[in-house]
């Protein structure tokens, strides 16, 4: 199944003759070439694209020179939806349109998803509420230019943030130049989110070139418009990270009073003792659980109360996707929506 692309198509020769375009007006216009200076930082930007990947500095500047700051992104930054308490994070993604509109993509791609489940060991429940929680099932796959969310956040990230991702998203505008070269993109004209991610699996572009595949076999890897590569891309994903097929994800958990309640404050979703271990610790989950399962504890935010799980690998392989564990928790009970809706056991 395809779906169309927010960007034009681009072949090696497009992509040539996007670059030499580029550089023949940047070469023609000075002030281009200078506009890159408007980033602080863009100078070093651009030597580190020369000395560790052997790209042409022109052709970075002139790139650089078409990234236009961008207030709202920054603004944008700055109040995620993670930053919502659970109870307020939760019904944006768990919602009866969600769940029928997954069922209904689900039903339309049945034999891939199956055919990717069963090659990668990933559940299908699972790739399908990634798909489902990120673009809607590829229907708001983001309308900022990645090219600019990439060097607002590189170059300008919010000075009065507590953490200064800036690092992180210059790495990231390196690796979406690469891409571009590897994958014929038009690099200022792709458009995915606020943050720079992409395609129908918000695939950042470190991840795009790390887990992306071609799973259609068309000699690229398309995660607008090929089906087949995103649904394949996304399950590749959760495989790498050690995504343990049919293993349990949550368990409601009860505390006693005699508990050691340091133990929910932790922020560690990466299990690090056993069920039992924890049971001695006065948290008390499903029988049906092994004693020496590896696990974790996460407590949210409900409207007058704290809801605490005892969480797993694919728990912290979720996370692996987006670190934030009402994020996980969102994809499991879609996951379990879709999967009921699916009337699969």
């Amino acid at each position: 199944m395809r779906r169309r692309m927010n960007v034009r198509a681009a072949t090696p020769a497009f992509k040539r003759s996007m670059l030499a375009s580029l550089l023949a007006t940047a070469l023609a216009t000075p002030a281009l070439l200078l506009a890159a200076g408007e980033h602080p930082g863009s100078d070093a930007f651009v030597q580190r694209a020369v000395d560790e990947h052997g790209l042409d500095a022109a052709e970075i500047q002139a790139l650089l020179g078409e990234a236009e700051f961008q207030q709202r992104i920054a603004d944008l930054i700055a109040k995620p939806a993670e930053g919502k308490p659970w109870h307020e994070y939760r019904p944006i993604f768990i919602t009866d349109q969600r769940i029928s509109e997954g069922v209904e993509f689900w039903q339309a791609n049945e034999a891939l998803v199956d055919e990717v489940a069963e090659r990668y060991g990933v559940d299908p429940q699972v790739i399908v509420a990634i798909i489902g929680v990120e673009t809607y099932y590829g229907r708001i796959t983001g309308t900022f230019k990645v090219l600019d969310a990439l060097a607002t956040l590189a170059f300008h990230y919010p000075s009065d943030r507590t953490r200064d991702r800036s690092p992180f998203f210059t790495s990231e505008l390196m690796e979406y130049v690469l891409l571009g070269r590897e994958e014929g993109l038009p690099l200022a004209e792709v458009t995915g989110s606020y943050a720079g991610a992409m395609g129908m699996g918000q695939f950042m572009p470190s991840s795009y070139r790390a887990y992306a595949v071609d799973f259609d076999g068309d000699g690229s890897r398309d995660l607008w418009r090929s089906t087949e590569d995103v649904v394949g891309s996304v399950a590749n994903y959760l495989h790498v990270h050690g995504w343990e097929p049919g293993g349990p994800v949550v368990r409601k958990v009860t505390v006693s009073e005699e508990a050691d309640f340091s133990l929910l404050e932790k922020r560690d979703y990466k299990p690090y003792q056993s069920v039992i271990e924890f049971h001695e610790q006065g948290y008390r989950s499903s029988a049906d659980l092994e004693p020496d399962r590896p696990a974790a504890l996460v407590s949210l935010q409900e409207v007058d109360r704290k809801a605490n799980w005892m969480v797993f690998n694919n728990f912290y392989v979720i996370t692996r996707y987006n670190r934030s564990p009402m994020y996980a928790m969102a994809v499991y009970e879609l996951s379990e929506a879709l999967r009921e809706g699916m009337g699969r056991s």
